[in-house]
């Protein structure tokens, strides 16, 4: 007897071919939506992943800015997310207006700006960067001063790794209302069970100095790949531990139960239907802005490369 196939993931798979379509979802969606995903990663993999792909239409299973992303780098592609208003608080930090008042004081920087903004935003700056590669883009520049945003966090945490370079932060504040959370208390909780400490680079500095290793949500999943340790602590959006239970069932892994991004969890199997089926929920995006802000993107992957 055939294993039953789930009606939903069925109807999502034929609209999918008749309409050649791919699922692009974060690392941080929920199972259901991994389930049906063609690509599941973090911004960069799931940036590659868009750039390379030869389908004629991108669901983006994430945040607005992921969509945006798929959308700069396949100009001539249609592309979708399900939840128009998932957004991210941490790009809401940042605006262009911010930018351009950080180069007018610092007019011999280069402006690294995080996936984690808008368009508008990316389309302002000289390079974008991803919590994976941001150590690698900043080194890469020929500038010594580098103006970065909108994650102090972030920028903190490159500012420990390319300390020959001047970091300088756009001061908004910005950081990821996930991240920003954890605590110490948290910290001696996880070394009472034992294991290993993984933290996220948008983790405050406190955070990242006590973890045993600080990595991007796709440079975790190599890192638990090629250890033998069986325990592990992640100190990301709990949607990440999901996804390494999926991936690693023969090992533990615990979650901070608070870490939990409200714009992740809109996404549904139910939204993706509809997404496919009405095809509402299109990313439409300035032409003239969004010229400057593929520069920035492109930049940024070949740098990378």
């Amino acid at each position: 007897m055939s294993p039953k196939v789930d009606p939903d993931i069925q109807k999502i798979n034929q609209i999918k071919g008749e309409l050649h379509a791919n699922i692009l979802a974060h690392n941080y969606q929920i199972p259901e939506v991994h389930a049906v995903a063609d690509v599941i990663g973090d911004s960069l993999e799931l940036a590659l992943a868009a750039r390379d792909t030869d389908v004629d239409v991108l669901i983006v299973c994430g945040v607005r800015f992921m969509a945006e992303t798929a959308k700069l780098l396949n100009p001539e592609k249609r592309v979708y997310i399900p939840i128009p208003d998932a957004g991210c608080p941490l790009a809401d930090f940042l605006t262009p207006e911010l930018i351009r008042d950080s180069r007018q004081k610092y007019p011999d920087a280069a402006v690294v700006v995080y996936v984690n903004s808008s368009a508008a935003c990316k389309s302002v700056a000289d390079i974008v960067c991803t919590s994976g590669n941001a150590v690698t883009i900043v080194k890469s520049l020929p500038q010594s001063r580098i103006i970065f945003g909108p994650d102090a966090n972030l920028a903190s945490y490159v500012r420990e790794q390319v300390p020959e370079k001047e970091i300088i932060t756009i001061p908004v504040d910005g950081h990821c209302y996930v991240h920003q959370q954890f605590s110490l208390e948290d910290i001696r909780n996880a070394r009472l069970i034992g294991g290993t400490i993984l933290a996220h680079p948008e983790c405050p500095e406190i955070i990242r100095h006590h973890a045993d290793i600080v990595a991007s949500t796709g440079r975790m999943i190599r890192i638990i790949g090629e250890h033998e340790e069986r325990v592990w602590h992640i100190f990301t959006e709990e949607g990440m531990v999901m996804r390494l239970r999926s991936l690693f069932p023969d090992k533990e892994f615990h979650s901070v139960q608070s870490a939990v991004c409200k714009d992740m969890r809109k996404t549904t199997i139910g939204d993706i239907i509809r997404c496919l089926e009405s095809l509402q929920g299109e990313i439409i995006l300035d032409q003239d802005s969004s010229e400057s802000a593929r520069r920035s993107l492109d930049r940024m992957l070949e740098a990378s490369s």
